[in-house]
């Protein structure tokens, strides 16, 4: 996988309206609030789209005001967003990332000021190294803790109050040769991570999900994808397959209704018995028990040439139904209900990318008045399509890129990896503003209440920047 070394931003937006509570929220009663946005892709599924009023419009989202933060560390990641917690004794509307090196950053989401950063005991001394994370921590429903990737390895349980870490698990034993790129998550009282490779896909590595205990920090199961008879952390040098990263940027997503886990793998070995390269995945939700399968019948030209179908995460679209790109600039609509363990092909449709190029992104999942629309950007373009009657059906189509999109309040985010958040009205597909940013890279949009920001990302080992924009007159905390 080359990595191609832009520039990357995160936003955040809170605006300013009633407060609506989350399902897997709890808040502190009579506050007024802004709502949360716990994860990236919003939720467990990762449908990128939110289900609050956000109070952002086509009539107000140009008049949002940007401010300007310095961060020590460049951020390839999107923020998560707790409004009314506790830090330092006061309570605060807070917004959290994590850096290239693992540093997590607490900031107030309305003055913009650092409420408190957790260094990893690996800081230091990876520094400017090759070793980075570019996954974007997720909060305990609790709303007391959120859990934080390291490039060491390692899965931190820090204190909202204060940053300081709870536990610390290595979910490999070869840190510097697995990755922890994608995004974590958080379902039924554990959190969700997986592995992958670094840059040049140096052996040896085998992409795994790894689901923790969210109280104890303890490893409750391991599934490899590479030598997947053999449960738990393996030492990656005794398994004779290297590669299968689990890489795109939802890493493991959650069906909600069953609890089951969908992954998708790169580059592998594939035989459909052990070893699981270049597939789409649905485990159990315990992640010992594979159910369903996909793989291309092209899979060992993929593998060959270098096309991950792992590239990007599946997309849940309901019903059993999901969507699956790639490197080979396709996107294949699947159902669960025909993916047999162990064979090749067997997809539904396949419709080329919005331009036809190779798909890096996570999509946008929104449905409204009865019609589900998904929502997808690859390198220069980003397209929206209708799913009905079993068939994605293209409805619009705009010729800029963007980074996995958002949708909130009907207004479609997407950051360019040139630079700039472009909003779009989501189903029309009409530009309405642009907000003024740099590049991008994995990073993407929130949309929340109360205020606007975004981090601008530097290549690792260069400092960063946070811009806020915040919405004129809103109430803040």
């Amino acid at each position: 996988m080359a990595r191609v070394p832009v520039r990357s931003s995160l936003v955040v937006a809170l605006a300013a309206s009633a407060a609506l509570v989350s399902a897997q929220t709890r808040r502190p009663a009579g506050l007024p609030s802004v709502a949360d946005w716990t994860r990236f892709g919003f939720d467990a599924g990762r449908s990128n789209t939110s289900t609050d009023d956000t109070g952002l419009t086509a009539a107000n989202i140009a008049t949002l005001q940007r401010q300007q933060i310095a961060l020590e560390d460049g951020v390839d990641a999107s923020p998560i967003v707790l409004s009314a917690v506790t830090i330092g004794g006061s309570l605060v509307d807070a917004l959290f990332v994590t850096t290239h090196y693992g540093k997590t950053i607490a900031v107030n989401a309305n003055s913009g000021a650092i409420l408190w950063t957790y260094t990893p005991a690996t800081y230091t001394s990876l520094f400017g190294s090759r070793q980075i994370t570019s996954a974007t921590p997720v909060a305990d429903p609790g709303r007391q803790f959120i859990y934080a990737a390291s490039p060491d390895g390692r899965i931190q349980k820090l204190a909202i109050a204060d940053g300081h870490a709870v536990w610390s698990t290595a979910i490999t034993r070869l840190p510097a040769r697995e990755k922890i790129a994608s995004s974590l998550n958080f379902f039924n009282g554990r959190v969700l991570a997986t592995t992958g490779g670094y840059v040049g896909d140096a052996p040896p590595y085998q992409g795994h999900v790894a689901i923790l205990d969210a109280s104890t920090g303890s490893i409750v199961s391991v599934w490899n994808s590479l030598c997947s008879d053999r449960a738990g952390l393996i030492d990656p040098a005794s398994c004779p397959e290297s590669g299968s990263a689990i890489w795109g940027r939802a890493g493991a997503v959650v069906d909600a209704a069953t609890g089951n886990i969908f992954v998708a793998t790169g580059n592998g070995r594939w035989d459909g018995r052990t070893n699981w390269g270049d597939a789409a995945l649905v485990l159990d939700p315990t992640a010992t028990q594979l159910l369903a399968s996909y793989t291309p019948t092209n899979t060992a030209e993929l593998d060959g040439a270098d096309l991950d179908l792992g590239s990007t995460s599946p997309v849940l679209l309901g019903g059993g139904f999901v969507a699956q790109g790639g490197k080979d600039h396709v996107i294949r609509l699947l159902s669960t209900r025909q993916m047999a363990i162990g064979q090749r092909g067997g997809e539904l449709q396949v419709v080329a990318t919005p331009s036809g190029s190779m798909l890096f992104t996570a999509p946008a999942v929104w449905t409204t008045g009865g019609a589900t629309w998904v929502f997808t950007a690859d390198g220069s373009a980003t397209a929206a399509w209708q799913f009905r009657d079993g068939l994605l059906q293209q409805q619009w189509r705009a010729a800029n890129g963007g980074t996995s999109p958002i949708v909130a309040n009907g207004l479609l985010f997407v950051h360019d990896p040139r630079g700039g958040l472009r909003v779009y009205d989501a189903l029309s597909g009409r530009a309405i503003a642009t907000l003024d940013c740099g590049t991008a890279h994995w990073g993407s949009p929130i949309a929340v209440r109360a205020l606007v920001a975004l981090a601008e990302y530097t290549t690792p080992g260069r400092t960063g920047v946070l811009d806020i924009w915040r919405l004129p007159g809103a109430r803040r905390r």
